[in-house]
């Protein structure tokens, strides 16, 4: 049996161990190195050292789309190729280059969650459980007919950083089951629900902006829901300055859902601020507040609430997100 692996981002590297200890693996075929930081450094994929340093052949083509990565591609003769957040829509030509299967590690349980940002549409869609989804190659985005899951429950307490750990560990035993089913021809492929498909976009800075008309409970998960990727932040009047300044915003993050509030409360007012975190109105028909302890005002290291009000001022009565002249 012949593997290429096709990855990309860091939750494939526990599944490229796996694969590399069973002999089978023939190839890594990962993303150009990219610029990075502040200084735009030169930086390979974390997966691409892992492959270096165990003696795995790597390319990494622009476009796996042009000609030359396709004949790359045959030159491996793959039995299988195992595709994991790898970050490149694949043409129907790679796809049919293997002998058995082009394969994809999801991490969700599909249909639920298909594109990008599944793990962190877990947690702000309140999942009681999610996983990782070993599925056929298709050309509609993570629709093909599915080989077999893995599952973990959520508690309410995850951020999509430990849930992405979580499902990383997960991985291997999926992709080993599937592995062996494609193996010995035991595969019995069953075809996605469409009608239970829900779509997980790719997410950008602007999208961690909180709106705090929302309920509590859903502010409280988005907060851990965009944890370390892409961050929510809000805004906050400066009292040295008068200009609005952005405050992000880091879990833990205490809810409280049917907090009795004052009756001339906003959405995104402060309602509490002190050592002890800043106790923040929010929306929706229940309303209810969440606490927020750790912080990072611009130009500064991330702190804890003691050290943020030992030299900004943000008094109670403040409200969050809006422009300094309605303040």
């Amino acid at each position: 049996m012949r593997i290429v692996m096709m990855a990309t981002g860091d939750i494939a590297i526990p599944s490229f161990h796996s694969l590399f200890s069973t002999g089978e693996l023939v190839g890594l075929i990962t993303q150009p190195d990219r610029p990075v930081g502040r200084h735009q450094t030169l930086t390979p994929p974390r997966i691409k050292v892992c492959a270096q340093e165990a003696g795995v052949p790597v390319f990494q083509p622009e476009r796996m789309r042009d000609s030359s990565a396709v004949q790359m591609l045959r030159e491996l003769e793959p039995d299988i190729v195992v595709v994991m957040a790898y970050g490149q829509i694949l043409s129907q030509e790679v796809i049919d280059v293997p002998s058995i299967a082009c394969i994809n590690a999801h991490a969700s349980l599909l249909p639920r969650h298909r594109g990008a940002a599944c793990i962190q549409a877990a947690i702000e869609a309140g999942d009681d459980e999610t996983g990782i989804t070993i599925m056929h190659v298709v050309k509609k985005l993570d629709a093909g007919d599915i080989i077999c899951r893995r599952t973990i429950p959520l508690n309410g307490t995850e951020t999509a950083e430990s849930l992405h750990d979580d499902l990383a560990v997960l991985a291997p035993e999926a992709l080993a089951d599937a592995v062996y089913q494609l193996r010995s021809g035991s595969a019995q492929p069953e075809p996605q629900d469409d009608s239970l498909m829900t779509y997980a976009p790719k997410l950008l800075r602007p999208h961690g902006l909180i709106d705090w008309h929302e309920p509590a409970l859903q502010v409280a998960r988005k907060i851990r829901a965009y944890h370390s990727w892409p961050g929510t932040f809000t805004t906050y009047p400066s009292v040295k300055s008068g200009n609005d300044k952005q405050l992000k915003i880091f879990p833990p993050v205490d809810l409280f859902s049917y907090y009795k509030k004052p009756v001339d409360a906003v959405p995104g007012m402060v309602l509490e601020a002190g050592p002890d975190g800043m106790l923040i109105s929010c929306g929706g028909p229940r309303g209810g507040a969440v606490r927020i302890t750790t912080m990072q005002p611009p130009g500064a290291r991330k702190m804890n609430a003691e050290s943020f009000f030992a030299g900004h001022k943000i008094m109670p009565g403040t409200i969050l997100g809006l422009p300094s002249e309605l303040n």
